[in-house]
């Protein structure tokens, strides 16, 4: 009798990107499929397919921004100005609209912070993200209830950018200061310039005490977070939220104080 040879197939496994604890191996999967199993829905709950009745929704939305879009370029000119003049430097001299957001960032930052490193931290966290974020709750759904903390802060950072894009657009007028709706551009405010700054002996300790309760404090206070994100999960999705608030807590600290700089030496300002 002849026997059949017959192939063994192995499953393999990708390498995460980060090294994980032992007891975080095989848990995405885990995760993954719990949320996919159907014996974890709702068995009353009535399934809609995706085509047509998700896919014409999409469709007329996107015809009526365009036809929105078109409204708006034949109905409003476009901001065009006469040639440029080499002897004439207009007053204030802005960047087009998708980059006077990190104009308006260098107001608060020295430019190799405002216009280098903070950017470019948010955009490597960003990419990041999909490779440190292990809760698999909402997959496939839109629902801010089962993802509040990382819905929030995607907001508040998306309100961020575009408010910066609308002071620098809307509210900066000559020498680059405030003018609010219905002042006149035409009587030039005084340039003025935050002169004070936090002495390093207050602003080093201060700097370095947000960032170690930045650290420990969520390690503290959910500890079980902490072992299934892991070590190195958990130092990148920190330091986004750290960066994040840090932003917004320099920009309050300028606008309401008129703070230039929390830490400053002949190397480094902040």
């Amino acid at each position: 009798m002849a026997r059949s040879k017959g192939r063994s197939k192995s499953k393999t496994r990708k390498k995460a990107p980060f090294p994980l604890p032992p007891e975080r191996d095989g848990q995405e999967e885990r995760d993954l499929e719990a949320v996919l199993s159907p014996g974890n829905r709702d068995p009353d709950e009535e399934e809609i397919p995706t085509y047509p009745h998700l896919v014409y929704i999409e469709l007329i939305a996107a015809l009526g921004v365009i036809a929105l879009l078109l409204f708006l370029a034949l109905w409003i000119d476009a901001p065009l100005e006469e040639q440029a003049d080499p002897s004439w430097t207009p007053n204030p001299a802005k960047a087009p609209w998708y980059f006077v957001g990190l104009q308006e960032l260098l107001t608060y930052f020295d430019p190799w912070l405002g216009g280098v490193m903070i950017p470019l931290l948010f955009l490597l966290g960003l990419l990041l993200l999909p490779y440190v974020d292990v809760n698999r709750a909402g997959a496939g759904e839109y629902s801010f209830r089962q993802r509040p903390l990382a819905t929030t802060a995607f907001t508040v950072g998306l309100l961020l950018w575009f408010g910066l894009i609308l002071v620098g657009a809307f509210l900066r007028g000559p020498n680059w200061q405030i003018y609010w709706p219905g002042e006149s551009w035409d009587v030039e405010k005084p340039f003025t310039d935050p002169a004070w700054s936090l002495p390093p002996a207050v602003g080093l300790p201060l700097l370095l005490g947000y960032l170690a309760l930045g650290y420990l404090l969520p390690r503290l206070l959910w500890p079980d977070g902490y072992r299934r994100l892991g070590l190195m999960r958990y130092l990148v999705i920190v330091s986004l939220f750290l960066l994040l608030g840090g932003v917004l807590l320099k920009i309050g600290l300028h606008v309401l104080f008129g703070l230039k700089y929390i830490v400053q030496t002949p190397w480094i300002n902040i």
